[in-house]
């Protein structure tokens, strides 16, 4: 039996995508119908208990190396904080055919759910890049608006990777445990565009978390949707004391270099941030 932070069903990956729901919804990071949530697995399952409508659809990109993988994914202006509650009423299910062009989408016919989240495309360029790479069997990616990293991507000073990362690393020692690539950093690009969908696939192979400046942040997870979930709360939670340490005058000392080092070398972490 798996569980929220490791699923192993089709009720347990629902159960997960909805417990990163609340949990994104409870630091405001998905406000009204904002943020979306995905997640692909290759190992079948009943979508019949779940979903009692079906249609075909052209996915819009291509994705061979998803065929067979079924695609759970929020749908259009459905709210993120409802998953919990309903997760067949605001997901769908598209079952991957064989060329990676198109798929059966499945859905409650009485739910929200009406079309996949309209940056389906993001989504799905990430997990058919990561799959391809790395032949994963399970992939989740959330994207989210969490408040304080998208404020400090508003501010000159914190436009860029290493900036930003300067900035959130540097709070608390479990950061750089769990984010050890840091943060990727991205300019503005228009939402749903083929320039951000490119760039936001190139920033997820080596980090774990792209921050979309002025927009967002989109993150993954080999385990889970808590998974990725997990990632945004550790990146908004070093934005959130760097938002009010700015606040506050500057005053606050953070970590320094050396004393991240020292948690490096402790705890073996792979990273080339310090």
């Amino acid at each position: 039996m798996g569980t929220t932070s490791h699923p192993e069903t089709l009720a347990e990956v629902l159960e997960s995508m909805g417990a990163a729901g609340r949990r994104l919804n409870g630091i405001d990071a998905v406000e009204a119908g904002a943020g979306n949530l995905s997640v692909v697995f290759d190992w079948e399952v009943d979508l019949g208990e779940f979903f009692d409508a079906r249609r075909e659809i052209e996915l819009p990109l291509a994705a061979p190396h998803l065929a067979g993988y079924t695609v759970l994914v929020t749908g259009s202006g459905c709210r993120l904080r409802g998953v919990h509650a309903q997760p067949a009423r605001n997901v769908g299910a598209v079952v991957v055919h064989d060329g990676g062009l198109t798929g059966t989408l499945h859905y409650k016919a009485s739910g929200n759910f009406e079309r996949p989240t309209s940056e389906f495309n993001s989504h799905l360029a990430v997990h058919e890049d990561q799959v391809a790479r790395r032949g994963l069997a399970f992939h989740a990616v959330i994207h989210a608006q969490p408040p304080h990293l998208t404020l400090l991507s508003h501010i000159p000073e914190f436009q860029g990777t290493a900036e930003l990362n300067r900035a959130i690393l540097r709070w608390e020692p479990e950061t750089i445990v769990q984010l050890p690539e840091g943060v990727k950093y991205l300019p503005f690009m228009v939402p749903g565009s083929a320039e951000l969908m490119e760039n936001n696939v190139a920033g997820l192979r080596e980090h774990q978390i792209v921050l979309w400046a002025k927009h967002g942040v989109m993150a993954r997870s080999d385990a889970s949707p808590l998974g990725a979930c997990d990632k945004i709360e550790y990146a908004e939670t070093g934005a959130l004391y760097e938002y009010k340490n700015l606040a506050t005058g500057g005053r606050a000392q953070g970590l320094s270099e050396e004393e991240l080092r020292r948690v490096v070398a402790a705890f073996d972490v792979p990273t080339t941030l310090v």
